[in-house]
């Protein structure tokens, strides 16, 4: 039976940009960086816990097929936009949703969309 959630995998024709991007500018760590070429890459918070696996299309083929939306939590979503637009990310100020969170949207550099989130759905 299925016990627990892994990962989703995204591919990409340029790991190691790709999780420099999650790295560097959105700041989430890497704790698998691939067998020293970046081509399985794991960015998440903690090793043990579930997170995102970038992979190498060229050799790995590209599995993805439909549309995937990112979601991440931020404590303080008008600092977190800050930080990041002082990192180069080009992306609109956090907006407040009906639900009565706060929400920022942009892409990555490969197209995979984002979702920073403060507040409960």
């Amino acid at each position: 039976m299925i016990s627990a959630f892994e990962s989703i995998n995204i591919y990409t024709k340029d790991t190691a940009a790709l999780t420099a991007f999650y790295r560097d500018v959105l700041g989430i760590p890497v704790p698998f960086e691939g067998y020293g070429n970046f081509d399985g890459a794991k960015i998440a918070f903690d090793s043990s816990q579930p997170g995102i696996i970038v992979w190498d299309e060229n050799k790995w083929d590209k599995l993805t097929t439909g549309q995937v939306n990112l979601v991440f939590s931020c404590s303080n979503l008008d600092e977190t936009y800050a930080e990041l637009k002082s990192r180069g990310l080009d992306c609109k100020p956090p907006v407040v949703m009906e639900y009565g969170g706060k929400e920022m949207n942009f892409r990555d550099p490969d197209g995979n969309s984002i979702t920073l989130l403060e507040g409960a759905y």
